[in-house]
């Protein structure tokens, strides 16, 4: 990809939104740099002394929008709002049906989950709060119906859309549906909103992994979106994946194009909407509320978590000194409340841009976490356990295969045999490919490092009253990572494989019954490699024996010296 110069948009030379839409059509190479500076000095103290502008007073009498309602950082996000600000008038749910169940059954689906269970004790009545609105993002206009639509656009205030696939190997074409066309669908509809405030878009981060420092910047993408819609019209699938592997260069995945393409769209066709980006690196299970370690998908690190707590993950490629830019989902969560807040209050002149990382202000590092993961799992361990914890982190590609052969392959084959000889269907080949593909496709974010500028995330920090900052807290610096990976660990192993803590005894004794498997292992190994080799060498014979006589002469001195 281009290596695009930067400039920025100063206080007195602001584009106004039809002069950046000229820009964006002429399709320059330049990105442009929306960071807000004049208007940091103008709104200064945004919350005010008296609180008369807090957040939850903004929220008060005000009706949402969520799209991905259904999705990990929709569900923090709803029961955020409806904790945190209590005078919120209506939260309006996308909810698309699945599998016989109509919108209404899915969302009190969602609202059963456990998540929402302070919720329920400090506010019983707060499901009279949320509403579905049945839809679809591949749908045409949302699959909204017209009256739906109607309502929407003469009661919302501000949408949150989140919705989008975050699967690294989906197809160019699905993923360009979802997390591009989507949005041009949700531009469309916001366009006829009489009270939109705020319109916050969830991106990521690693929208530009192609470049090692990354601006609270909309960068040019190398094709524009609606060629790349247009092809993908007639091409056929073959075809399709051909072309993505051309059109990805320096990107390791679709999601993280389609993610820069998206950005690209609400910069030049979102002209005249209230428009924020929120971009988050690696989403976690929650820090503090509504209380650590709440995780509900095997998506980023849960899914290796859990692979290295059974014993089943061995090896792993990666730089160990790189950082592991995660961070705990409530922390975007309340920068998103908040970055609605800023934006319908502030008002600034152009999109503004809010880095959710960790790395630059309180770096964790690859092989940090895999020492945390496996002491944890080793206190505490998961039921039913493969093998021991332990994991190689590694960024040496023949080393790495080394160790998935023997670490992984053999024993997966082993076991499988004997799955088959006691008449099981075998099945740990399956979870070891199924687990592969997952480790190459995460390759890339374990063997590199970023840098992300966060100076308006800093400003908005700021632009909150101290208690404000309390409720919505935000700042990383904060964050304990041992502790937090600890919940992190516990989590996924009482949230996402339902294990009870009282069955620790039996996972502790399996622990130690592979344990004592493995040294049996290891020595029985270690006397066959030893007597083949004392059966063809004469020094290995004499060596041998002469450790045989030392090992008898201690115990006779042992035997000697005691009894006296």
């Amino acid at each position: 990809m281009c290596d695009f110069q930067t400039f920025t948009v100063d206080s007195d030379h602001t584009m106004n939104m039809e002069q950046q839409n000229a820009q964006g059509a002429d399709h320059e190479e330049h990105p442009l740099l929306l960071q807000n500076h004049t208007d940091f000095t103008e709104v200064k103290n945004l919350g005010g002394d008296g609180g008369e502008l807090t957040v939850p007073k903004f929220y008060a009498g005000k009706c949402v929008f969520v799209t991905g309602a259904t999705g990990f950082m929709g569900k923090v996000l709803i029961e955020k709002l409806l904790r945190c600000c209590p005078d919120i008038e209506q939260i309006y749910c996308l909810v698309r049906p699945k599998n016989s169940q109509d919108v209404q059954k899915r969302l009190n689906e969602l609202l059963d989950c456990k998540l929402f269970d302070r919720l329920r004790r400090e506010r019983p009545d707060f499901d009279k709060h949320i509403s579905p609105i049945c839809g679809d993002i591949l749908l045409p206009e949302l699959g909204i119906s017209d009256a739906d639509k109607h309502f929407l656009e003469d009661n919302v205030h501000i949408v949150f859309h989140s919705a989008a696939t975050v699967k690294f190997d989906e197809t160019l074409r699905v993923a360009t549906q979802m997390n591009v066309v989507a949005v041009q669908k949700m531009i469309a509809l916001c366009k006829n909103f009489k009270h939109l405030e705020a319109l916050v878009h969830v991106s990521t981060a690693y929208a530009n992994c192609d470049r090692p420092h990354i601006e609270e910047t909309i960068y040019t993408p190398p094709v524009e979106p609606q060629k790349i819609i247009d092809v993908l019209e007639w091409m056929d699938d073959e075809m399709v994946e051909l072309f993505t592997k051309k059109l990805l260069r320096e990107k390791p995945n679709t999601y993280t194009y389609t993610k820069q393409l998206a950005e690209w769209v609400l910069f030049t066709q979102g002209t005249g909407l209230p428009i924020a980006i929120v971009r988050p690196s690696i989403v976690g299970a929650t820090w503090k509320e509504p209380f650590p370690g709440w995780i509900d998908n095997y998506n980023g690190p849960s899914g290796l978590y859990i692979a290295t707590g059974k014993g089943i993950l061995r090896s792993m490629k990666g730089e160990s000194n790189a950082v592991a830019d995660l961070v705990p989902v409530d922390i975007p969560i309340n920068v998103m409340i908040t970055v609605a807040w800023y934006t319908a209050v502030a008002r600034p002149r152009q999109i503004m841009i809010y880095h959710t990382t960790t790395g630059n202000l309180n770096p964790f590092t690859w092989g940090q976490m895999e020492n945390e993961v496996v002491r944890t799992y080793k206190q505490t361990p998961l039921d039913a356990c493969f093998r021991r914890p332990k994991v190689v982190f590694t960024n040496n590609s023949y080393l790495h295969d080394y160790w998935l052969f023997v670490s992984h392959l053999v024993p997966a084959y082993v076991a499988d045999l004997g799955y088959r000889l006691v008449g099981q269907k075998p099945r740990m080949v399956r979870i070891y490919r199924k687990l592969h593909r997952s480790l190459d496709t995460l390759s890339f974010f374990t063997c590199n490092s970023w840098s992300w500028a966060n100076n308006n995330t800093e400003m908005l920090r700021h632009q909150l009253t101290q208690q404000d900052r309390k409720i919505f807290y935000f700042d990383p610096r904060h964050l304990h990572w041992p502790t937090y990976i600890e919940d992190y660990c516990l989590g996924a192993k009482k949230y996402l494989l339902n294990e009870d803590l009282a069955g620790l005894p039996a996972a502790r004794a399996q622990i130690r019954k592979l344990r004592n498997i493995r040294y049996m292992f290891n020595t029985l190994i270690a006397v066959v490699l030893w007597r083949t080799l004392i059966a063809r060498s004469q020094i290995a014979r004499n060596v041998w024996y002469l450790i045989v006589s030392l090992v008898f002469k201690f115990v006779r001195y042992f035997r000697i010296t005691s009894s006296m």
